[in-house]
């Protein structure tokens, strides 16, 4: 096997594309709701949950935002996290994307953080330029490869395809996954159950 970057880096861009179902920038996922393994339910929303007891710990992600300032879930430690993985190239991220900056906003003061991991995007320019025409003010992950995507273990709440939305509770457990646009109404349904959980 050949050791030189532009082979390791084709080989990760492959890994990653077969994990986000190459179709891209689907509204429509597996749902996992045949993965015994996993223990969440799919509702008719389509958003996956998981119950308190059965929630595995999120997966160590960090990296540099777009600005090139170091990022990582464990800065938010104790909060609730919405992370929302999508690229500029995708329409249906361009579709929900207001909608999450204003979720962002009403409950950044609840405790809950937003956490973007933009991927795909073969530098960082229009990447910047789609959260300026969206005005979205919460920082995101620079991932080009999927390398931080690739780290959700398969059979858990991984992404499936782009845009997806994960939702992290206050002990750093993956509690939520939705694999379409995200609306105002769905982060509300993911979101109000884990404010109400009580804080341990």
């Amino acid at each position: 096997m050949s050791g030189t970057p532009r082979f390791r880096m084709a080989a990760l861009l492959t890994a990653a594309a077969a994990v986000l179902t190459v179709a891209g920038c689907s509204s429509t996922g597996s749902g996992g709701s045949g993965d015994a393994q996993a223990g969440f339910v799919t509702g008719s929303s389509g958003i996956d949950t998981v119950p308190a007891a059965g929630r595995k710990p999120a997966p160590v992600i960090s990296g540099t935002d777009l600005e090139g300032k170091q990022v990582s879930l464990a800065d938010y430690s104790g909060k609730i996290v919405v992370i929302n993985i999508w690229g500029s190239w995708c329409s249906p991220c361009r579709q929900e994307a207001k909608g999450l900056e204003q979720s962002y906003e009403k409950y950044q003061a609840q405790g809950v953080q937003f956490l973007g991991i933009n991927t795909r995007d073969t530098s960082t320019t229009n990447a910047r330029q789609f959260e300026v025409n969206q005005g979205i003010t919460y920082p995101s992950i620079y991932d080009p490869d999927g390398t931080q995507i690739l780290k959700f273990p398969k059979g858990s709440l991984n992404p499936e395809s782009i845009p997806t939305t994960l939702v992290i509770d206050r002990q750093g457990r993956l509690a939520g996954r939705a694999m379409k646009p995200m609306s105002t109404y769905d982060l509300d349904a993911m979101l109000t159950p884990l404010l109400a959980e009580q804080h341990s």
